[in-house]
C-alpha cells in the first residue's frame, strides 16, 4: 500500500490555494509594516521627554512607564572656587589614635570609653593628670556636610579630634601619663562642633596636622566603633613658620618643618587640590593674640 498524502493532483485544484495563501502574505506584510511604525512612533522623542522628567534612560533598556517617575540621586556636587564642598578622603588614624584600635606598650588605649572626654575646651589632661598643655591657642570650628545634598549642615554626628602637643608627642602614647589635646563634640544645627585646643608642633617626616574621626552619632563614637570617616587636617604653611619662630614655646618645629613639604607627605602627598584646600583650616590671628581657624567636612550620606 501506498501513504495517502493530502494533496491535489491538478492546476484546477491548486489555483484556490495558491490565491488564498497569496492574500494571507498581503495581510502578514501589512500587519508588519503597521506594527514597526508604530514601534518608531513609540520610541520617537522619547530619550527628550526622560531627561526633561528628570529619569535617566539607560541605552538598550525599555523603560517602564510609572505615573510619577521616581526621581534620580542627586549627583555629587563638582568642587567650585565659589566653595562647593567634597568628600573629605580617608587617611590613616595614625599610630596614636587612643579609640581602641591600637595597642601601645602591650595595652590597648580607648579614650573614648573615658567618662569626661565630651568637651569642647581639650588642653588638659581628664583621665590620670590635670596638666594643660602649652603653646599658641586655637579655636577650631568644623562644620560638617552632606555633599549628596548640597552642602546640607549635619546634626547629631560626633566628631572626635585629637593631635600632637607642642613637641611632637601624643598624649596616652609618646606622653603617655597625659590625656590632653583629645576631645569629642557633637554637632549642633548648623553641623558645628567647636574645640579650644594648641597648634600643634611639627614632627619628623610629617606635615603638621590634626586627626579627625566622624560617627553618625555620640553613642557610636563613645563605644569606640563604627567611624565612617577617619581623616586629618592639614595646617596652614604660613601659620606654621609664623608659630614655630618661636622656639621657646616650639623648641623643634622650625627646623623640621623647613624639610617637609606636602607634596611629599606621606597623607597629604597624594591628595588633589581640592582635597588639600578643603581639608587645610582658614586660619586667622596670630601666635601673640592666637588662632581661630575654620574648617569644612564632607561626606556622602
Amino acid at each position: 500500500m501506498h501513504d495517502q498524502h493530502d494533496h491535489g493532483h491538478g492546476m484546477a485544484e491548486d489555483l484556490p490555494l495558491l490565491r488564498a495563501m497569496l492574500a494571507r502574505r498581503r495581510a502578514l506584510k501589512w500587519f508588519a509594516g503597521a506594527g514597526t511604525a508604530a514601534l518608531v512612533a513609540g520610541c520617537g522623542g522619547g530619550e527628550s521627554e526622560a531627561s526633561s522628567s528628570g529619569v535617566t534612560t539607560v541605552s538598550g533598556a525599555t523603560p517602564t512607564p510609572t505615573a510619577t517617575p521616581t526621581p534620580t540621586a542627586t549627583p555629587t556636587p563638582t568642587p567650585t572656587t565659589t566653595g562647593a564642598c567634597i568628600v573629605d578622603p580617608t587617611e590613616t588614624a595614625g599610630p596614636y589614635p587612643g579609640d581602641g584600635t591600637n595597642a601601645a606598650s602591650g595595652s590597648t588605649s580607648n579614650v573614648l570609653t573615658v567618662s569626661g572626654v565630651v568637651r569642647s575646651d581639650i588642653r588638659s589632661s581628664f583621665v590620670s593628670s590635670t596638666t594643660v598643655a602649652g603653646g599658641v591657642k586655637v579655636v577650631l570650628t568644623l562644620t560638617l556636610v552632606d555633599v549628596n545634598a548640597t552642602c546640607a549642615p549635619l546634626a547629631g554626628y560626633a566628631i572626635y579630634l585629637w593631635h600632637c602637643d607642642r613637641q611632637g608627642r601624643y598624649s596616652l602614647y609618646t606622653a603617655a601619663a597625659e590625656s590632653y589635646l583629645r576631645g569629642v563634640q557633637v554637632t549642633d544645627a548648623n553641623g558645628q562642633v567647636t574645640f579650644t585646643t594648641v597648634f600643634p608642633a611639627c614632627y619628623d617626616g610629617r606635615w603638621p596636622h590634626m586627626h579627625f574621626e566622624v560617627f553618625s552619632s555620640l553613642s557610636n563614637a563613645l563605644s569606640g566603633r563604627y567611624s565612617i570617616l577617619t581623616s586629618q587636617l592639614a595646617m596652614p604653611a604660613a601659620a606654621c613658620l609664623a608659630v614655630y619662630a618661636d622656639t621657646t614655646i616650639y623648641p623643634s618645629s622650625a627646623g623640621l618643618f623647613s624639610r617637609v613639604s606636602l607634596t611629599a607627605d606621606g597623607v597629604f602627598g597624594d591628595n588633589t587640590a581640592a582635597q588639600i584646600a578643603q581639608q587645610t583650616p582658614a586660619l586667622t590671628g596670630s601666635p601673640a593674640a592666637g588662632y581661630t581657624a575654620t574648617a569644612l567636612i564632607g561626606i556622602a550620606r
